[in-house]
């Protein structure tokens, strides 16, 4: 078949494009994961979308492509995973990411997190866990009823393909944001993501309330969906369509800046282990967002 007429459509540029309906943008993408065009196609896909923009309805057909193709983690009871999506890294700030992912675990969650290294400069989630002692599954059916580390390429090797093209043209395409929306478990999910940039917020906020998960979102810390330890971010929950902001942003100016490690493997680790063995404090803003998601996945 080919992708060439949705090409066409979403090509046009800024102002002459015209965005795809939910159906067209499943199609499109299932044909690019199932390997049945051109890397030339995939690379004009790519540089079509990243000008263009996505529409939350080509979203949600992207998240349907995505969703049919996935090697999915099972259920293996009727209590609700939390999904936390680990894509950025952190550069200046240490990836606590796993410290939120332990503390949900503490208190008897399932928790999946997944991803892969997009920038060689940072560190990453699974390198901090990698140095606390825990390993990412290597199969989907090794999956447990604690903690899940699972590997992108594990999930779906072919949109771990599309989001290395990155890694050629510099640009990021519509798999950067489809990894934060994404459900990779059978049976009912929490996803707690976040956004970057302001345009990103508002964009997956209505994909969430098109497709009518049940999400967190936030601005990340460095991208990555726990809460900035030093300042309590805005978190809005999403469920059946409709938003709550269930925690403002903190204002003001900050009465204390905590004292956190450096952002490398071995010190985060640390770190996480004396909060986890109660030996330090946990941020006040990350466990607000314990709070918050204990209390949602009680509404699921």
């Amino acid at each position: 078949m080919g992708i060439g007429h949705y090409i066409k459509e979403i090509g046009r540029g800024k102002d002459g494009a015209r965005a795809l309906s939910r159906n067209q943008a499943a199609d499109l993408l299932g044909q690019i994961l199932d390997q049945n065009v051109s890397d030339l196609e995939v690379g004009a896909f790519c540089l079509a979308m990243r000008i263009k923009g996505e529409t939350p309805e080509e979203m949600a057909g992207f998240l349907d492509a995505v969703h049919a193709r996935l090697n999915v983690l099972p259920q293996l009871n009727p209590q609700p995973t939390v999904v936390i999506p680990c894509y950025n890294g952190a550069r200046k700030l240490p990836a606590l990411a796993p410290l939120l992912a332990l503390l949900l675990c503490q208190q008897g969650v399932r928790v999946c997190m997944h991803g892969t290294s997009t920038e060689n400069s940072r560190t990453t989630s699974f390198e901090v866990f990698e140095a606390l002692g825990h390993k990412a599954l290597m199969h989907t059916d090794q999956a447990t009823g604690g903690l899940n580390l699972v590997a992108t390429e594990v999930l779906s090797p072919a949109l771990k393909k599309l989001l290395d093209v990155r890694r050629v043209v510099n640009l990021r395409n519509p798999a950067h944001s489809l990894v934060k929306l994404m459900n990779p478990c059978q049976g009912p999910a929490l996803i707690v993501s976040s956004y970057t940039h302001p345009e990103y917020a508002v964009s997956m906020a209505q994909t969430f309330q098109l497709t009518q998960a049940s999400a967190f979102l936030l601005r990340g810390t460095e991208g990555e969906p726990v809460a900035d330890a030093r300042r309590t971010p805005q978190m809005d929950f999403f469920h059946g369509g409709s938003t709550q902001i269930v925690q403002a942003a903190q204002a003001g100016t900050l009465q204390r800046i905590p004292d956190l490690p450096e952002p490398n493997a071995a010190d985060t680790a640390a770190y996480i282990q004396e909060v986890l063995n109660q030996k330090r404090e946990v941020p006040l803003p990350i466990a607000l967002q314990v709070q918050h998601i204990l209390l949602a996945l009680k509404s699921l």
